[in-house]
């Protein structure tokens, strides 16, 4: 009998894991998901941080790369390395299917607004996994676009991270759009370089709902928990439009794949509300949702499988009726794209003190 991941690939969906740890890939967990059906993997500084900081799974290692670089940031990307290449491994088969098995490793997001160092260290991660189905995560930040473009024409894969609105996911599109082009001019196959568009749900949720409790001119509790999932629908919609029409199909004759919306942030933050909901709404084809690990588990345990992503009309009117309360989607959008930079920025250092931390543990004066 087919597990509910498995489903999820039969109405096209490509079910991964946003989760990444030393021992989830050794002692066979990763392995153990992929068999039930997932087909790919996210990680970020968090989920980093975590991993390094509970237990003692890197102390070995991290004792030796302590000695020989004072760097924490390089003695990171070791390990880091070192995880992401063992599961790029596992996935490989996936991989080696079509389509899907890829493993995302996020640029340092103290470069979110740095064009030129976010390439560089673009190019840094995907000779330092040295796999083809890794993905370098980008920030769809305005100094991210470029970058994005720059990296597909160099021929990296990029996952586009932190998008929150309509026109940020646009702008994303166009920048892989204009990079897949500018590969097949130069002559590079264009059939090596996937992406995704990674569209968050449940921040925007939590974001919206606040402003709509704060609202003297709120409509009622009924928009409450809505906007996330109109938006990722309109968001498919866009996807849709991008990629197709005569230009797509060219460079799709060359080789290229669409650049599939991927749905993140899907664990449900409210205790009352269903702990799979976003997973069970944004159902459809050529598309990936990326899940926490508890929530992949709980989707398996009693998740429900039905095409759920149609409704672009419903979705436009929540859209329209979260303006007349009085709050401002553009707004909403900036504030969770600065808040998501920012987050990962002090994952990011917080996860470099950990490992001085570690370093100080290990190795006392």
């Amino acid at each position: 009998m087919s597990t509910t991941l498995e489903k999820l690939c039969a109405h096209g969906q490509s079910p991964w894991v946003d989760y990444l740890s030393r021992r989830f890939v050794r002692d066979g967990d990763l392995q153990a998901l992929v068999d039930k059906g997932v087909r790919g993997l996210t990680s970020n500084p968090t989920i980093f941080r975590n991993a390094i900081a509970e237990g003692d799974a890197y102390d070995a290692q991290l004792r030796d790369l302590v000695r020989d670089d004072p760097d924490p940031k390089n003695v990171f990307l070791t390990l880091a390395g070192e995880d992401v290449r063992a599961a790029c491994d596992i996935l490989r088969p996936v991989f080696d299917g079509g389509l899907h098995g890829w493993v995302s490793l996020e640029v340092d997001p103290r470069l979110a607004h740095d064009t030129e160092a976010t390439i560089a260290e673009a190019v840094r991660l995907h000779a330092l996994v040295d796999r083809p189905n890794l993905m370098v995560k980008i920030p769809g930040t305005t100094e991210g676009m470029p970058a994005i473009e720059e990296t597909i024409a160099a021929g990296i894969p990029v996952n586009v991270t932190l998008l929150f609105s309509l026109a940020r996911h646009r702008e994303a599109a166009t920048a892989y759009l204009r990079g897949l082009s500018r590969l097949v001019a130069a002559g590079g196959d264009p059939h090596t370089v996937g992406s995704v568009a990674s569209f968050f749900v449940s921040r925007v949720d939590t974001e919206a709902d606040r402003r709509l409790s704060d609202s003297v001119n709120s409509s009622g509790d009924d928009l409450l928990g809505t906007v996330g999932v109109a938006n990722a629908r309109l968001a498919y919609q866009t996807y849709l439009e991008m990629f197709s029409g005569p230009e797509w199909d060219e460079l799709a004759a060359a080789g290229a794949t669409p650049q599939w919306c991927l749905w993140a942030s899907t664990s449900m933050k409210d205790p009352d509300r269903r702990d799979v909901f976003y997973v069970e709404q944004l159902i459809g084809p050529e598309t990936v949702d990326t899940m926490p690990r508890e929530t992949a588990e709980a989707f398996l345990d009693h998740g429900s499988v039905a095409d759920t992503l149609a409704g672009a009309l419903h979705a436009r009117e929540t859209l329209e009726r979260f303006a007349a309360a009085s709050v401002d989607y553009d707004d909403v959008t900036a504030t969770l794209e600065r808040e998501g930079v920012e987050k990962f920025r002090a994952s990011f250092q917080e996860l470099l003190d950990v490992i001085v931390h570690k370093r100080d543990e290990l190795l006392p004066a």
